[in-house]
């Protein structure tokens, strides 16, 4: 591991190395260069010094007795009292990981009177769950969930950890690699264990979703990573399977917690794509931003949510949150509606999943129509209204 350091005896203050440095990670304190966390290690200012006061030194790790990690952790993420659905998905790639490396399944669940959704996570498969109960957790903040997932990771040693990624995991897992020292693959859709070398192979999309990495931790343990939502098996009950609550203590006087939550207020967002059972999506046929009033109006009709192409999110016509896709979010509706999406690999690959796809589009060649289960061919801005229409006229005939 490479490290960057300042002689301050040697150093003269000349300011140099802070017109050198390309990411104003250099200022001069007290006549002395310092260098902040924005570093990038690139060494221009080594080369801008002319007295030598900089280097960049290897700093040697220790080694890692990798044998002594066994088992599989899992975060049991909870809101509100209610451990979250990526959860379950987790458990189930977790289970399929442990039996094939022939190990334990755990999870660690933090917050407050959760030991009857914790003790409910056994029957999923899970031989361990780990409970840290107490009313300081009952909200998630980072410091305290962090100093006691990686005491308990310290602890129990396990070979692999995955952290769903939501908003509380995509904040968490890096505090806790970066504690434990060791590798975090973030967004992952795909894992699974090399035969050879008994490694976590573990798959995300790369450069805005134009190629797959497989990325691996060989030398630091636990291999941890986050997994997106929906891209996993859910795990399904197991009935009468045998595990263990394990409950936790701690001195919550030893907790660092920089964030106090005065009120947690909850707005109305709308229905979150991930969750929703119906999707209207848009794409480049769309136009412009007006056309997802369109959607909007057809997926308010059938209780659903608005979705999006990549392009769409680009061009500013409609939010993120919105964006379905590799480098958006994947869901599995039970009805998807293409309304002018070619259907690039990046968007299929988020929304391929849904139970049924219904695609519209202009180009009878486009991709979308090999992964749909119809395909309306023609103007979207003639079919959509048409749809809007039928839909409101069925409805005045059931309500006579």
């Amino acid at each position: 591991m490479s490290a960057i350091r300042v002689d301050k005896d040697r150093c003269t203050g000349c300011g140099l190395c802070v017109k050198a440095c390309p990411f104003r990670a250099i200022s001069i304190v007290e006549n002395v260069a310092e260098i902040s966390g924005d570093c990038r290690l690139c060494g221009v200012c080594v080369s801008a010094c002319p007295v030598g006061a900089i280097e960049i030194v290897e700093e040697r790790e220790e080694a890692v007795d990798l044998s002594e990690y066994r088992g599989i952790l899992i975060f049991g993420e909870q809101r509100s009292g209610r451990i979250s659905p990526v959860v379950y998905e987790l458990i189930g790639k977790g289970r399929e990981l442990a039996d094939e490396l022939g190990e334990e399944l755990s999870c660690v669940v933090l917050g407050y009177r959760i030991r009857e959704q914790a003790e409910d996570l056994i029957e999923y498969g899970v031989d361990k769950v780990y409970i840290y109960d107490h009313p300081l957790l009952e909200i998630f903040r980072d410091d305290p969930y962090a100093k006691l997932i990686t005491d308990l990771v310290r602890r129990i040693k396990p070979n692999i950890f995955l952290i769903g990624a939501t908003s509380i995991g995509r904040s968490l897992a890096p505090k806790i690699a970066s504690k434990l020292k060791t590798g975090l693959t973030a967004d992952c859709t795909g894992l699974e264990i090399d035969p050879e070398s008994r490694l976590l192979l573990q798959t995300r999309p790369a450069f805005g979703g134009n190629i797959m990495a497989t990325i691996i931790c060989p030398n630091h343990r636990p291999q941890m990573a986050t997994v997106r939502y929906k891209v996993m098996r859910k795990a399904e009950r197991i009935p009468n399977y045998r595990g263990e609550v394990i409950e936790l203590d701690f001195n919550p006087d030893e907790l660092p917690d920089r964030v106090r939550v005065r009120e947690v207020i909850k707005g109305e967002a709308g229905v979150n794509i991930t969750d929703a059972e119906i999707i209207v999506s848009g794409g480049r046929g769309l136009g412009g931003p007006e056309g997802f009033k369109l959607l909007g109006e057809l997926a308010e009709l059938l209780g659903g949510a608005v979705g999006a192409s990549r392009l769409a999110v680009d061009e500013g016509w409609i939010s993120y949150p919105h964006q379905v896709g590799l480098s958006g979010k994947t869901v599995k509706p039970k009805l998807y509606i293409a309304c002018g999406i070619s259907g690039s690999v990046q968007h299929l690959a988020g929304m391929s999943g849904s139970d049924f796809i219904v695609a519209i589009n202009k180009d009878p060649s486009a991709p979308i129509f090999k992964v749909a289960d119809i395909g309306l061919v023609g103007d979207l801005y003639e079919i959509v209204p048409e749809l809007i229409r039928r839909i409101k006229e069925l409805r005045n005939k059931e309500g006579e």
